[in-house]
């Protein structure tokens, strides 16, 4: 008895196609990216916040034409601050020191304390390491303190930031869970679909195979065929005479 070994079914006739795993991978691989870079991005905004509190060292503080000199490291955050600050324009300060420090804008913040009110004037930008002077003055009397470039506004932006990082937990959690259900549903589909073809392929190969059987039973047996009968018998053909 020789063993028939079942029909081959090619992997690019079973649907759906293999291209839904790759698919299903690289959606899970962006996810788990943006889900680590997101984290890094959320502790580094939070723990930044969390090193805004106290940033302005409102105990030295400095008034109009006063000189404060600052040994800085290159790319130090330093800012100077300035309490109550008005809409006036002629608020401006000065820096000078080894290389070509300059002083920057420093966007919108605030610092608060119990009473006081605290807004970043500007940034200090400095090239090397070194002691600089720093000078400043306005129309009115104004006081003004060095501390951070960060205040309270970047810690409210680190704490709704840290908020937010469960949320960001979910829904890359949701996205890779989504990605193993088009996995298994295409394992499935594929696994029912391969099954069937097997079932077409058998279904007509039993259909060929009877077919020439019965061919073959009727073309060896000729005894119903009127073009094989042999000659009559003498003895009926003299009874048909009488």
């Amino acid at each position: 008895m020789q063993l028939v070994p079942p029909p081959r079914i090619p992997a690019n006739e079973v649907r759906p196609g293999r291209h839904w795993y790759v698919t299903a991978a690289a959606i899970a691989v962006v996810l788990t990216v943006l889900g680590v870079l997101g984290v890094g991005f959320g502790v580094y905004r939070f723990s930044g916040a969390v090193d805004a509190v106290g940033a302005v060292d409102t105990g030295h503080r400095f008034a109009d034409g006063d000189t404060v000199t600052l040994r800085l490291e290159q790319g130090s955050d330093k800012a100077i601050w300035i309490k109550d600050r008005g809409p006036s324009p002629a608020q401006e300060c000065r820096i000078s020191g080894p290389g070509d420090p300059r002083l920057t804008d420093p966007g919108i913040d605030v610092f608060l304390t119990r009473d006081e009110t605290w807004n970043p004037l500007h940034t200090i930008d400095v090239p090397r390491r070194g002691d600089y002077e720093i000078t400043c003055s306005s129309k009115g009397p104004s006081r003004y303190a060095i501390g951070g470039t960060e205040g309270h506004l970047t810690l409210v932006g680190g704490l709704m930031t840290a908020a937010l990082l469960p949320l960001l937990g979910i829904g890359v959690g949701i996205g890779i869970g989504v990605c193993t259900a088009i996995v298994i549903v295409t394992a499935v589909r594929r696994h029912a679909h391969r099954k069937r073809l097997l079932a077409e392929r058998d279904r007509h190969g039993s259909t060929g195979d009877g077919g020439d059987g019965s061919n073959g039973s009727n073309g060896s047996d000729g005894s119903d065929s009127p073009a094989l009968a042999g000659p009559p018998d003498p003895a009926h053909r003299k009874l048909v005479s009488l």
